[in-house]
């Protein structure tokens, strides 16, 4: 019997189960046309007494004596029906019979041979014991959830209860890992656990995910701001205790990731005190992490210190070869730039000069300052300490307008909402971007 390397998808059954007839030994053709019977098409059903069992060569497909079969006469003709074929003589519908039967037991004979294991996902041996929690509710330390990046074996729970989901009132568990966690275990990292992200990833404050608050640990009760909540937290608790402060009551970890459609990576790493990147689009792979609109996603890392958030960036940046949000510019996994050392050679750089911000002319969007709802006492001290600092290190400081910015909420939710059933909790993938960026030129 033919195998081949494909992990079974395969379930497919008639809806009408009747009698059974004997099937015929054959050979038949599967690339002869099926809705009009050729002269030379009986000619080629060849009987071949020697053949054991199901087997495949290119489009020919053999099917021995005795194997059973749920197709009959009654649920040819009903399905012939549905394709609106009017005719279908005895002849006919005994030639389609054996093409049924054939292909319906080469899709058994896929269905029932063992999944194919890619090598790379094989166990491999190392030299310490593998160690694995076991979740339970008494300790709640031990319960990994994971909000919207995928990680093998642990639901996605999108901030949300379990209920909302298609699965039937439970959380889907993911059968693989988003590639940026992969690229993080290849660079030898550990992933200690996931954390809490906002209701539909789609809340900058950190009260809307279905398993409770999440507090800023820099002040209880207070907002530690979204969606990556408990990334910005987790990170946040762990510099505070390293240089002294509060112990932290759970886990903590120094590097998180978060993802960022409208501020779910930077807005959090504000009210923690930490820093967030959104990436160029494009350039960190999105795949395996739930998405609201392929325009607007990004992956981005959280740090305490900038040397951390270069480090993570430059392990997982590069081109995959799945995601659409790919574009010309994205750089090839062996083409990434030495973020970290181009960082170093910055700081450098502005410590050996007077002004090392002559060169700069930087931007203050003034529509972004009157957005309703921001305080403005926290306004106020944005903009002077903006432009006092900036301008402390010799850059031009200028207010920009860009009228346009004021309807960003509107045109943001009017693009996401329709989609995020379907990307988000349906997890049906993202289209392909119909076109690239403006500044992007091909020939």
């Amino acid at each position: 019997m033919s195998r081949y390397p494909v992990r079974r998808h395969v379930r497919w059954q008639p809806t009408s189960i009747g009698s059974t007839d004997t099937p015929k030994t054959s050979v038949i053709d599967t690339s002869a046309p099926l809705l009009k019977r050729q002269p030379y098409y009986s000619e080629i059903l060849q009987v071949s007494s020697q053949l054991e069992e199901v087997t495949t060569t290119m489009s020919i497909v053999s099917i021995s004596d005795g194997v059973g079969s749920n197709i009959n006469e009654n649920y040819l003709r009903a399905l012939a029906a549905q394709l609106h074929v009017e005719t279908l003589d005895d002849k006919d519908a005994e030639d389609y019979l054996i093409l049924l039967r054939s292909f319906e037991a080469v899709l058994r004979s896929i269905d029932n041979a063992p999944d194919y294991i890619a090598p790379d996902s094989l166990p491999q041996k190392t030299l310490e014991d593998r160690i694995f929690w076991q979740p339970a509710s008494k300790e709640p330390l031990q319960r990994l959830e994971s909000p919207i990046i995928s990680v093998t074996g642990l639901p996605t729970t999108l901030g949300l209860h379990q209920s909302l989901f298609p699965e039937g009132n439970r959380y889907p568990i993911s059968p693989i890992d988003a590639v940026v966690v992969s690229r993080i275990l290849e660079a030898g990292d550990i992933i200690k656990g996931t954390s809490t992200c906002e209701s539909f990833c789609a809340s900058p404050l950190s009260f809307t995910s279905a398993t409770g608050p999440v507090h800023n640990p820099l002040l209880h009760s207070y907002t530690a701001g979204g969606s990556s909540s408990g990334s910005a937290v987790l990170v946040a608790a762990h510099h505070l205790a390293s240089r002294g402060g509060s112990s932290p009551s759970g886990q903590t970890v120094e590097l998180a990731i978060g993802t960022d459609q409208a501020g779910s990576v930077r807005i959090p790493a504000s009210y923690n005190g930490i820093y967030g990147l959104k990436p160029t689009f494009g350039l960190v792979p999105y795949t395996g992490a739930g998405s609201m609109s392929p325009m607007i996603d990004h992956l981005g890392p959280l740090a305490a210190e900038l040397e951390d958030v270069a480090v993570l960036l430059e392990v997982m940046a590069g081109y995959d070869g799945y995601d659409p949000r790919m574009t010309p510019e994205t750089p090839l996994v062996h083409r990434i730039k030495p973020y970290l050392k181009l960082l170093l050679q910055a700081r450098q750089e502005i410590q050996s000069k007077l002004n090392p911000g002559h060169k700069l002319r930087v931007g203050l969007l003034k529509e972004s300052f009157h957005i309703p709802g921001v305080a403005a006492d926290v306004r106020d001290i944005v903009y002077q300490a903006a432009t006092r600092y900036f301008e402390a290190i010799g850059a031009c400081v200028v207010e920009v307008s860009i009228p346009m910015h004021q309807q960003g909420p509107t045109i943001w939710t009017a693009a996401t909402r329709p989609s995020m059933s379907s990307y988000l909790c349906q997890g049906n993938p993202s289209g392909h971007l119909s076109f690239l960026s403006p500044h992007v030129q091909t020939k």
